[in-house]
Formats: structure tokens, sequence, C-alpha cells
């Protein structure tokens, strides 16, 4: 392929998202109106072809058997001063390729689903705008090939989920969702400004040819200042937490389902949350020279992969049980990603097993958040578990597409997310078999192990609760719930295949594996080939979580209310998220408040008291002339006399002198 058609592709990726966004806002309101989703799916469309076109055709002509050549297309320069040299250009590798496909073609599916659920909202236009512009600052951080670049467009994803999140800004809660999302996700990037920071004095340059792709000079680096690596990995790590959501930065995401449905699926699956992990996996060249920080990573993940499970036992909105769900998946690609400390080998594994999971969980999590989007659309907004049950017969599709992401999401074999956990299980299992912080990993991994038996069962508590037992409808619904439309359905049948297919296409080929590791840092690495062991536990744990769900949700449903009262304290701080709202308000939020009012009352009362108190002065001095220029006749006569008294003293205070 000619190097223009190369280059037009690769710019066609962000720029087809960005024109939609410019055209939906500019003409939307007035012109386009309820059609104002058909510059959004055209943008999404052509950049899911030419993103495929990148997979398929453009990245792979840099291979070779010593590593890839990056496809580079050529921008402009942003910033020209001095020695500093700062230009926007676009840059693909295999994990760059890989990621856009999956951004582009799931953020696709949702916005199709999205004109249906939509609908009829005084904000449609408004809401498609500011989706096409979220897709392109994803995209955009995808194809940077700096620090700078893509924290730029980092802070893009940011502002565009605070757009979203807020989207029914008149509503308390959602208001205070997004600017709960925003702000958490402040304590993140500011973080990862000082890694870059740091990284610029260290290697004076932010590029990532530069600072990734010189294998010996990050050797050197790491023999001469080991701690300094290590503190970048950290602080990147930092700004990682806040946008995937990791402990204790994950207090953020399940209020993020106060905005509308398709902007959960979009954030959960394809666009934020994956910023982090992809920041990490872009970043293992580093993270190869730091195993203190790779220990680090790991056990963050499965701190956090532990403690959101625990939480989603006892939710009953369902789409806060999937939000759970979604931090903790992030926190297994959190555990895989970590798991590489051994070497450049066993870290290239770990970068593939974690990308591996985040492929398929962009598929199957999008399709159980569009279900759950298609039961409230049914059910009149309402998605509390407790007020509706038995829906499998009035609702068949959204029942069959949503236990086929349950199934994935539990981890049932041959679907999407028995492959990819089974990667995780595998690369953490061979790190606690390492000479490097084994004992550690054995914890993660026996942690890892637990936490796929409460995702099954978790998983399908929702399920069941949901789509079985007695019919039952709320008044919100009336009398005969309406399935989704078919603009709704389409997305989900399609998403369905993928959730029962992809993961087995891309892991029995080994596909992924072979294609990720022609990115820049990751080196060639032999397959570790299934494990019968790793498989059976697997199943097993599947099958424990699964079946004791049906037991306690079909077979006796009044098991669950002895359970909780059996376990009291422990069922209501699993109900009350584990209380870290509280603890974060009474940590953080409380204090900076008091500080707050501090220095609110020290401003008005003392600079504004001393600012006012100087501002008084001319004025006094201002009063002065007035003294004199009253208007009236004795008043001037008096200071006539006073001036001549004045004159004649000091006339003769001088003659003395003049006598002498």
């Amino acid at each position: 392929m000619p190097e223009n058609i190369q280059y037009l592709v690769m710019w066609l990726i962000p720029i087809a998202p960005l024109a939609a966004s410019v055209v939906t806002a500019t003409l939307g309101p007035r012109g386009l109106r309820e059609k104002s989703h058909l510059p959004c799916w055209f943008g999404l469309a052509v950049a899911t072809v030419c993103a495929y076109v990148l997979l398929f055709s453009i990245v792979p002509t840099g291979f070779s058997e010593h590593g890839t050549t990056p496809v580079v297309a050529s921008g402009y320069s942003w910033i020209n001063a001095g020695g500093i040299d700062v230009r926007v250009d676009l840059r693909a590798d295999g994990m760059a390729a890989i990621m856009l496909s999956m951004v582009t073609a799931v953020s696709l599916l949702v916005a199709v689903f999205a004109a249906g659920y939509m609908h009829g909202d005084p904000g449609y236009a408004r809401f498609f705008a500011a989706f096409s512009l979220f897709v392109f600052s994803m995209c955009m951080l995808v194809l940077a090939p700096s620090f700078l670049q893509l924290f730029v467009f980092w802070e893009g994803v940011g502002l565009c989920s605070y757009l979203l999140i807020g989207f029914w800004f008149k509503k308390p809660s959602a208001a205070a969702a997004a600017k709960k999302a925003f702000v958490v996700n402040r304590i993140g990037d500011f973080g990862f400004l000082i890694g870059i920071f740091l990284i610029w004095t260290t290697f004076h340059s932010l590029d990532f040819s530069t600072v990734l792709g010189n294998t010996n000079q990050l050797a050197q680096l790491a023999a001469e200042q080991p701690g300094r690596i290590t503190l970048i990995c950290l602080l990147l790590l930092l700004g990682a937490m806040g946008k995937s959501a990791q402990f204790p930065l994950h207090v953020w995401l399940p209020d993020a389902m106060e905005g509308p449905t398709p902007v959960s699926a979009l954030i959960h699956a394809a666009t934020m949350v994956t910023a982090g992990v992809y920041l990490v996996a872009r970043c293992t060249p580093l993270f190869i020279y730091s195993p203190t920080a790779q220990v680090v990573v790991s056990c963050i993940g499965a701190v956090t992969a532990l403690i959101a499970a625990l939480i989603a036992l006892t939710q009953f909105d369902l789409k806060r049980v999937l939000a759970y769900s979604t931090v903790s998946q992030l926190g297994f690609m959190f555990m895989a990603l970590g798991a590489g400390a051994a070497g450049a080998e066993a870290a290239t594994h770990a970068t593939t097993a974690a990308m591996f999971h985040l492929y398929t969980h962009a598929f199957f999590k999008a399709l159980l958040f569009l279900a759950a989007g298609s039961v409230m659309h049914a059910m009149g907004d309402v998605i509390d578990i407790r007020r509706f049950s038995g829906l499998r017969r009035a609702l068949p599709i959204t029942h069959w597409t949503f236990l086929c992401g349950a199934a994935a999401l539990a981890g049932v074999p041959l679907l999407s997310g028995f492959w990819s956990k089974d990667e995780i299980f595998a690369v953490v299992y061979h790190a606690a078999h390492g000479d490097h912080y084994g004992r550690v990993f054995c914890i993660v991994f026996v942690v890892a192990a637990f936490t796929a038996l409460l995702t099954a069962f978790y998983t399908f508590r929702a399920y069941f609760l949901t789509f079985w037992g007695e019919e039952r409808f709320p008044e919100e619904a009336g009398h005969h719930p309406h399935e989704a439309p078919p603009v709704m359905a389409g997305p989900l049948r399609l998403l369905a295949l993928c959730a029962v297919v992809i993961g087995g296409l891309v892991g029995l080929t080994g596909w992924f594996g072979t294609f990720l590791h022609h990115s820049a840092g990751l080196a060639e690495a032999h397959e570790h080939g299934l494990s019968p062991g790793l498989m059976s536990l697997s199943v097993t744990l599947v099958a424990i979580g699964i079946g004791l769900a049906w037991w306690m949700y079909v077979r006796s449903p009044e098991l669950p209310g002895r359970v909780a009262v059996a376990l009291g304290p422990l069922y209501h701080a699993s109900l009350n998220k584990l209380y870290f709202d509280e603890f974060f308000w009474t940590l953080l939020v409380a204090p900076l408040r008091a500080v707050a009012w501090l220095a609110s009352w020290f401003d008005r009362g003392i600079i504004d008291s001393i600012v006012d108190g100087i501002a008084h002065i001319p004025r006094l001095l201002s009063n002065v002339p007035m003294w004199f220029h009253g208007g009236r006749l004795p008043a001037y006569a008096l200071i006539m006399w006073a001036g001549l008294l004045a004159c004649l003293l000091f006339a003769m205070g001088m003659l003395p002198y003049t006598i002498n």
C-alpha cells in the first residue's frame, strides 16, 4: 500500500469522529435533530474500517524477525521553542492497532444502540456530539507517539467522560457523579504529570521511540539509577490507577452509572477505563527494569479485584453490579501486567495476557451494559432487580444476549472470558513459581482464583434475579413491557456473537500473542501452552459459582435472606460498598472542606479587610480638599487668614538669619 494511502488511513481514524462531533454540534440542534446520530454512525464506521485496514494491512508490513517498525504519519509542529520541538504525529504498532480495532468497533455498536435508547431525549444532538468527541480523544490517545501527546488526549478523555456522565446535569446525582469522576481522576493525573516531568529530566525526550525503544539505554539507566526507574513507573501507575479505577481511586466508576446506559457501556468497555491498562502495557519496557513496581502493580490489581467482587455480591442496582465487575476485571488485568517480574519474556507474556483480557472484556462488558439498558428501557427506567423478575419470556432477545455476556464474564468454558482469564491465571501461576517475589505472587494467584469464583456467583446472581423466578414488572413498565427495537437488538446480537466466539478464535490460533509481540519493547516469547490443571481449576470455580447462585436464587430463594441475617455486619459492609465513600469523606473531603472554609474566611475577613482598608486611604485624602472648597466666604476668609499668618510666622522666623 502506498505511503500516502497509509497516512490517509491513519489520519481518518481520529479525524472521522472529530468531524462527526463538529457537524453534530453545529447542525444537530436545529438541522439534524432526530437524525443527529447519522454523522456519528458514519464517522465511527469510517474509523472502524480504517482501524481494521491498519490492523491487517498496514502495521504487519513493519514486522520482521527482529521486531517491528512502527508506522508514523507526520502531522505538524505544535511547539517549537528553543531546543523543544513537539509535534502532533500518529504512531501505530501492533498494540495500538489492536486497541484501535476494539475501540472503534465497540464504539460503533454502542452508538447504534444509543440511537434507540436516547430517542426523544432533549439533548439528543448534544449526546452524539460528545460521544463522537470521546471516541476521537481515545483514538488520538492510542495513536500518540509521545507521553506529552498521550497526556493531552488523556485529559481529553477525562473531559468527555465528565460531559457524558453528567449528561443529565439537571439531575443532582448525575452532576455529583460527573464531578466525583473528574476530581478523583485529578489525583491520578497529578502523579502522571510528575512522571512525565521525571521522564523528561531523565531521558531529555518524551518520544516513545527514545524512551521505550532503546533497551541498552534503559538497561544502563536501571543499573546506575534503579530508584529513578522505579519512581517513574510508580508515578505512571498512579495515573493509570485513576483512569482504570484501581484501589483506592476506584470510587468514581460505580457512580458513573448516573449517565445514560450507552455512556456506561462506552466508558466501561472501549474508552476511558482501558486507557490506564494501555498506559502500563505501553510502558512495559520501563516496568521490565523495575520488578518492585511490577509487584506493586500486581498487588494493587489483586486488592482491587477482590474488593470490587465482594461489594458486587450484595448490590441490587443491575448497572452497579456490572460496574463493580468492571473494576474487578480491570484488577485482573493489572494482576497480569505486574506478573512479568522475571524478565523480558515474562513481561511480554504478562502484557499479552492483560491486553487479551482487555480485548475480550470490551465486547462482553459492552454487551452486558447494553442488555441492562434494554432491561431499563423496558422497565420504565427501573433498574433495581428487587422490583422485577422472570423477564426471560417478556424480553427473549435481551435474555439470551445477557446470558451470553454473563457466561463470558463468568468464564464459562470456550467463551471469550474463559480464554483470556486462563491466560491471566497462567502468567500469575508462572510468576508464583519464579525466583522473583514468588511468595507474593502465590498470594496474588489465590486471590485471583477466589475472585474468579465470586465473579461467577455475583454475575449469575444478577442474571437469575432478573430473568428467572416469578414474572413481575414495576408499575413504571406498564402491563406489557416491550422488547428492544431492532436498532437496539442488532448491536446486542452482534456483541453476543463476539462474546461467544472471539476469545476462542484469537486464543486457539495464538494470533493475538504473535501480533502483539511485535510491539515496540516487547520481546519474542515462547507460548506457555494450555495447562490442563489451570483449566480444570478454572472450570471448577465457574461451576461452583454458578451452581451456588442457582441454588440460592432459583432453587431456594429464601436462603439469601437467612444468609444476610447470619452474616450481619459483613453483609451490610458489602451492601454499603465497604464504607469507602464514608472513609473518603472522613479522611479527605471533610478536612479539605474545613480547609476551604478557613481559606474562604481568611480571604473575606482578613485579606478583603486589608484591601478595603487601603482603598479607604485615597478616599480620606480626597476629602481634605473638600474642606477648603466648600463655597462659604467665612471659610475662605479663615483660610486666607491662616495662610497669611503662616507666611508672617515663616518670615519672622527667617528674620534673624537675614540680619546676621
